[in-house]
């Protein structure tokens, strides 16, 4: 099974795929870590997308998304999973990455990007600033393993 989790920057996507891995099993791709499959960046897309498509129906694939060029490496098939989390707590969560500051720039940035993700299609929608996080987490497994 290929699982897109999808989002933007500090929502929760990485959290939600370890606990999904933790869960059912299966590897963690996120963004471009597929260009150490080859040498051009071309033929490693080619192989990583090929390694999608032969995944659907074999081995989990957990592919962590934050730029929405990645979302078209899905194959048809794959569950889409949006995570999101109000701009604040992103805000939060990108302070405490970047040790305590939030330089204006970046702020603007986080905020011009807040909700980027919102329009596209998925299977399902995580909150990743719920405070139900396990029973939302619960939720979305049984309805992965069924």
């Amino acid at each position: 099974m290929v699982i897109g989790i999808f989002g933007e920057n500090c929502a929760g996507k990485t959290t939600l795929a370890a606990a999904i891995r933790d869960a059912v099993g299966g590897e963690v791709v996120s963004g471009k870590d597929y260009l150490r499959l080859a040498r051009s960046p071309q033929e490693a897309e080619r192989r990583f997308r090929e390694r999608l498509k032969d995944a659907v129906r074999g081995e989990n694939v957990l592919y962590v998304i934050s730029e929405k060029a990645l979302l078209s490496f899905l194959p048809e098939g794959a569950v889409r999973i949006l995570v999101d989390a109000d701009l604040e707590t992103v805000k939060a969560r990108f302070r405490q990455r970047m040790r305590g500051s939030l330089p204006a720039p970046v702020e603007r940035m986080l905020e011009r990007n807040h909700g980027l993700f919102d329009a596209e299609p998925r299977d399902f929608r995580y909150d990743g600033a719920s405070a139900d996080a396990p029973a939302e987490l619960s939720r979305l497994l049984e309805r992965l393993v069924k």
